[in-house]
């Protein structure tokens, strides 16, 4: 009798079991995208977005095998509604992976709630110093760069091409500050003059008559979004783009402000890990389908988005969706086994990306259209400054 009994047990053991497994492979992986979806910086929040639904929708609304559901949020670019908004999706929603954050000082905020909770957060732009260096975390990935980054070939661009005096201007924010501090470091000439507007300021008029003063023969801009328009279109009307070569990291130079400024964008150049005329094969099917699902070309945010759904991806699938394992989901993570846009990928010891940064310049293509070229590699393998501060917990 007790022989059955066992039996009877273990039966009803064995089979709640594979009930539980069953439920974990059919229950959706819940993602938070929070992101900047109003306001001047949201074309950056939207391409971030339609990247991230796109890599979804052609890996057949699936992560590594498992439904998913994609819970999307307008961070407002502020600091206090996407900490709010942030702390919601892992309490309320009890999402599994947050990502889409386009500002730095939102990322700083967020982060604290997200990293609380143990949700993995996988970056498809902010890439703080903060978090790269002291304050690196187990559940911080960046599918983009660190800030400095691009702005560090740019300095080396600068640098090579001979120019001596050069003004810079980048708005008062964390990812500003960055920005400057990456390009100073690889940029040896003299600094004419530096700015820091406010965070989507629209009108340079002040900054101008500085930079006509300084009497620079290059200028260096990280001017996200709406300030990015607007900052060239005033430049070319002040006929400053006579006398000053113009200079700017990958977004500063990308698809949507070139959209935006049309003609008076030719002969800017640009600093980024990615372009869309790279060769590789994951990049071409990306365009194509980024191309014919929204009848654009896709920006480097579209790009990062993208890669980040296809990190998040590859960790679901190599873990068999099992992410109430944290550990395993994170050596998932860290392995990054996927076939980036950008080509050669993979992780430093802080989770930020050790890649290769290329120089692009706004030219005309073989349709006519206004758009980015590549024109070679800057920086090798290259990897941020802020790793060695690093001491990663366990």
């Amino acid at each position: 009798m007790f022989l059955i009994s066992l039996r009877k047990t273990l039966v009803a053991a064995c089979a709640s079991t594979a009930l539980l497994a069953m439920a974990q492979s059919t229950d959706p992986v819940k993602v938070g995208l929070l992101s900047t979806l109003s306001g001047p910086g949201a074309g950056l929040g939207v391409d971030i977005r339609d990247g991230f639904q796109l890599a979804i929708k052609l890996g057949g609304n699936k992560l590594g095998g498992r439904p998913v559901e994609v819970v999307v949020a307008d961070d407002q670019a502020s600091p206090d509604v996407g900490r709010q908004t942030a702390d919601r999706l892992v309490k309320r929603d009890k999402v599994d992976f947050m990502t889409g954050i386009v500002f730095s000082n939102v990322m700083l905020a967020v982060g604290a709630p997200t990293f609380a909770s143990q949700t993995f957060y996988v970056s498809a732009n902010a890439g703080p110093s903060q978090y790269a260096g002291e304050q690196c975390s187990p559940y911080f990935f960046s599918a983009s760069y660190q800030n400095d980054n691009m702005h560090e070939a740019a300095g080396q661009v600068v640098q090579e091409k001979g120019f001596k005096r050069v003004a810079v201007i980048a708005p008062n924010y964390p990812a500003g500050k960055d920005a400057i501090a990456g390009f100073k470091r690889f940029y040896k000439g003299e600094i004419a003059s530096e700015a820091l507007p406010a965070l989507n300021q629209l009108n340079f008029g002040t900054e101008l008559s500085q930079l006509r003063a300084s009497k620079a023969d290059a200028v260096y801009i990280f001017l996200p979004g709406g300030m990015g328009i607007n900052f060239i279109k005033q430049f070319v009307a002040a006929g400053l783009s006579k006398d000053m070569t113009l200079f700017g990291p990958g977004f500063s130079g990308d698809e949507d402000v070139i959209k935006a400024v049309g003609d008076s964008m030719l002969g800017m150049f640009n600093t980024s890990q990615w372009g869309h005329d790279m060769a590789n094969p994951a990049n071409k099917k990306f365009v194509a389908e980024f191309e014919k699902e929204y009848g654009r070309l896709p920006t480097l945010y579209a790009a990062q988005g993208y890669d980040a759904a296809q990190l998040i991806n590859a960790a679901v699938r190599d873990t068999k969706g099992k992410l109430e394992d944290k550990v395993a989901v994170r050596k998932a993570l860290e392995a990054a086994k996927f076939d980036s846009v950008r080509g050669a990928f993979k992780f430093n010891n802080n989770h930020f990306p050790i890649q290769d940064y290329y120089l692009r310049v706004v030219t005309k293509d073989a349709k006519g259209r206004v758009t980015n070229r590549l024109l070679g590699t800057v920086l090798k393998k290259h990897a941020d400054a802020y790793a060695g501060q690093c001491k990663m917990p366990a």
